[in-house]
């Protein structure tokens, strides 16, 4: 596949379970956030390579709010996903869920993290294009162009 052919959401989508060990665990007795985040980057790291054909590097994170507390030996479930593209960049949504012995699964977080793809002399590349296949796709390119535009605010305004 040429790496600038068009690609689908569903293209590069990934899941990746986890069991929170004690090793995972801070002194509250719950899983410490910079492992949440570990993984959460790990998933958005897999989801923009495979999206882009290339090595992707995390340029910025909206997002690590506990929603529901995660315990030792609960199983952590991340779903990945390719939001929105820009030229050289990806905006994957990461959600997480605490999945019960029964199998219901509670939402703990959803990040959004931009990637931007590299190339071999590690400078940004042109990722291709998404193409959007349902209703919920395009609200998802929606809301990804909206913070996309809110991003680019920060960034004027910092300056």
């Amino acid at each position: 596949m040429n790496e600038l052919t068009p690609k689908r959401v569903a293209d590069s989508r990934v899941e990746q379970i986890q069991v929170v060990l004690n090793s995972h665990i801070n002194g509250a007795g719950r899983l410490f956030g910079g492992q949440l985040m570990e993984w959460i980057d790990i998933v958005a790291g897999v989801v923009a390579r495979r999206h882009s054909n290339r090595i992707p590097t995390t340029a910025s994170i909206d997002n690590l709010q506990f929603k529901e507390p995660v315990y030792v030996n609960n199983t952590i479930v991340l779903f990945g996903k390719v939001t929105y593209v820009g030229r050289t960049s990806m905006e994957v949504q990461v959600d997480t869920f605490v999945e019960h012995l029964d199998g219901e699964r509670k939402l703990v977080n959803t990040a959004y993290l931009v990637m931007v793809a590299l190339d071999e002399n590690d400078h940004p590349t042109p990722v291709p294009s998404l193409i959007l296949e349902s209703d919920e796709e395009e609200a998802d390119w929606n809301a990804g162009e909206r913070r996309d535009n809110l991003r680019r605010q920060r960034r004027i305004e910092k300056y």
